[in-house]
């Protein structure tokens, strides 16, 4: 998040105000599927297939995950591939838009 001066843009702030966080994350690989659970009891639900590195890893390394940056990011050591909350956000609501 953009720090200087306090100035988040919509999604930041939302994040920030609201205590925005992932929980969880689970892979239903043979679906496609990776569901992010957030503390606000939203699901959000993404294709693994559209995150290239994550598409191309197996089940167990999914799996070992980390949640980074107080909960607002995902890390995944094995693959060293790193995704944000606010990506996440930005997604869903790309996809809600576009509905």
């Amino acid at each position: 998040m953009s720090t200087s001066g306090n100035r988040y843009d919509a999604i930041e702030q939302l994040i920030f105000e609201q205590n925005i966080r992932i929980e969880a994350i689970d892979f239903h690989k043979e679906q496609d599927v990776m569901i992010v659970l957030l503390n606000t009891k939203a699901v959000l639900r993404f294709a693994i297939s559209t995150f290239k590195a994550l598409s191309q890893a197996s089940t167990q390394a999914l799996q070992q995950y980390e949640l980074i940056a107080d909960g607002t990011g995902v890390h995944w050591p094995l693959l060293d591939e790193d995704l944000s909350l606010k990506g996440f956000l930005q997604e869903e609501l790309k996809r809600n838009i576009a509905a």
